[in-house]
């Protein structure tokens, strides 16, 4: 049996993605790890961040971003099933480049994919998810983001990404059957200093609504992101992945974090803050256990 890695990246230096540790984290279980390089900015240095990993079992695959793909995410889709069919693993373990695996999951995860290589019926795993947010302290066990998703899938499937690459479907648009395991995913692409947050979002939104109409939208905007009142967004109390204590360490916007319970009432309210949301969150954390309601399910758990 063998395991693929894959991801897909673009001016990850230039947004403060951690493509390198997020790279880095499941290398030890990988035998390869297949990258889709878009066409950076002339001011970023993303390929030099992967190709100081060192390690031969990292093959980039340059890449050009069609425009005409920039409308619903489309894009990200695109370009992650061709990095997945560049992957010659039995299994495809795909990260995005704002998420790391911590290295006590990794004999979780291999043990996984041995245990369920060879029932064909499995498609894919299933990751639980720890959000972080404004800092590497705060994350969200909230309404609204969502708790699960597939991020290891079977190869010759015929699997292939799905809308704006959050998740996988094969054939003719159908639901992978999954099997749950007892492994989570750190997802980091709500930590970053507030003006690349917001130059972050600008970005990405363009990918999905086009970049004139963005650029539009976010002339009306602060120059940088406000996180909102961090008073109200528990803490994490367990540890990071050993790969992201250099980022962790360089942490250097605390200052301009609002860790009182006073919002902002100059700007919308961000998803969590919503009371519906709110509401919602109160209920499933405090009564089901942290089970969502009307939850987010792209898959067949079985």
């Amino acid at each position: 049996m063998t395991i693929s890695g894959f991801t897909i990246v673009r001016n990850a230096h230039k947004y403060y993605f951690p493509i390198k540790e997020a790279i880095e984290s499941i290398l030890p279980i990988v035998d390869e790890f297949v990258v889709a390089l878009g066409n950076c900015d002339e001011d970023d240095k993303t390929r030099a961040l992967i190709e100081s990993i060192g390690s031969n079992k990292v093959k980039i695959f340059e890449r050009k971003w069609d425009e005409k793909a920039f409308i619903d995410g489309k894009i990200f889709a695109d370009e992650t099933t061709f990095a997945l069919k560049q992957c010659s693993g039995d299994w495809c373990f795909y990260l995005q480049a704002d998420e790391v695996i911590h290295e006590k999951d990794l004999p979780i995860i291999l043990h996984s994919c041995q245990q369920f290589f060879g029932d064909k019926t499995i498609d894919g795993l299933l990751f639980k998810y720890h959000h972080f947010f404004a800092d590497y302290e705060h994350y969200m066990p909230f309404h609204g983001w969502y708790k699960n998703e597939i991020r290891i899938v079977r190869n010759g499937a015929n699997i292939f990404s799905h809308k704006d690459a959050q998740s996988f479907r094969k054939n003719n648009f159908e639901k992978l059957n999954v099997k749950a395991i007892d492994a989570y995913v750190y997802h980091y692409g709500w930590v970053r200093p507030p003006h690349l947050m917001q130059a972050k979002k600008k970005e990405q939104d363009g990918m999905h609504h086009g970049k004139e109409k963005t650029a539009k939208t976010y002339s009306l905007l602060e120059h940088e992101f406000d996180f909102g009142a961090l008073g109200w967004i528990p803490k994490f109390d367990g540890t990071h992945p050993k790969v992201m204590e250099q980022y962790i360490n360089k942490l250097d916007w605390k200052h301009k974090l609002n860790f009182t319970k006073q919002f902002n009432s100059n700007r919308p309210k961000l998803k969590h803050e919503r009371l519906k949301n709110r509401i919602l969150s109160y209920i499933e954390n405090k009564f089901l256990g942290g089970k969502e309601m009307f939850g987010y399910s792209n898959w067949n758990e079985v």
